[in-house]
C-alpha cells in the first residue's frame, strides 16, 4: 500500500501542471483566435491580473489602439479603449486596480509572439494593457514584464490593422478583442 501511495505521489509530481492561457477572438481586418500561453512561473501577479480581467469580461470589446508595423500590437485599455466609446483617450487608461510591480525575467526574451505588459516610464506601472510582438525586440528584455507567448494564431496577429505615425495610433475602425476567455 505504501508503495502504491508513493508511486501515485511521484506520478502526480512528474505530470505537467495545467497551463493557463487566453483565447482572444479578434474581429476587424483580422478575424480569428489568438491563443496565448501565460507564464505563471515568471510573472504570477501579471498572469493573475490578466486572467482576472478576462474572467470579468473586462477585455471584451477592447480595441488594439496602438499597432506598429514590424514591432507590436497593443491593447488592453479597459478604461478608455472599449469599442463604441470615446477613442481619443485609448491607451491612457487601465483597470481600477493598483499598478503591478515589475516581474522581469532573465529566462525569457522578446521574440515574435511574445506578450509583454505595457507600462509608463515607471517599471512598476503595468496594469491592464499588454502588447504582442510582431518581430523580436531584445532591447525590451529586462525593461518590460514578459507575461506569455502566442502559441496559435500568429496569422491573426499579422492581420491586425496597423496604426499610423511613429506612435502607431490606429485611425478609423480598429480591430477589437471581441471576446477574451481564460483557458487551461
Amino acid at each position: 500500500m505504501r508503495n502504491l501511495v508513493l508511486s501515485s505521489i511521484l506520478a502526480l509530481a512528474a505530470s505537467p501542471a495545467l497551463a493557463v492561457g487566453l483565447d482572444i477572438d479578434v474581429e476587424g481586418e483580422a478575424n480569428g483566435t489568438i491563443h496565448i500561453e501565460l507564464f505563471e512561473d515568471t510573472a504570477p501577479a501579471h498572469v493573475e491580473r490578466l486572467t482576472m480581467l478576462a474572467e470579468q469580461g473586462a477585455y471584451d470589446d477592447v480595441v488594439f489602439h496602438r499597432v506598429i508595423e514590424g514591432f507590436m500590437a497593443q491593447t488592453g485599455d479597459v478604461e478608455y479603449g472599449r469599442m463604441g466609446g470615446d477613442m481619443s483617450m485609448a491607451g491612457m487608461g487601465g483597470s481600477d486596480m493598483a499598478d503591478l510591480p515589475a516581474e522581469f525575467s532573465d529566462e525569457r526574451s522578446f521574440q515574435r509572439g511574445t506578450v509583454g505588459m505595457a507600462r509608463s516610464q515607471s517599471p512598476d506601472s503595468a496594469n491592464s494593457q499588454f502588447f504582442i510582438m510582431f518581430e523580436p525586440a531584445p532591447h525590451l528584455d529586462g525593461q518590460y514584464t514578459i507575461v506569455g507567448e502566442v502559441t496559435e494564431g500568429l496569422d491573426v496577429l499579422d492581420a491586425i490593422k496597423r496604426g499610423e505615425g511613429p506612435n502607431g495610433a490606429v485611425i478609423g475602425q480598429p480591430d477589437v478583442m471581441a471576446d477574451v476567455t481564460v483557458t487551461e
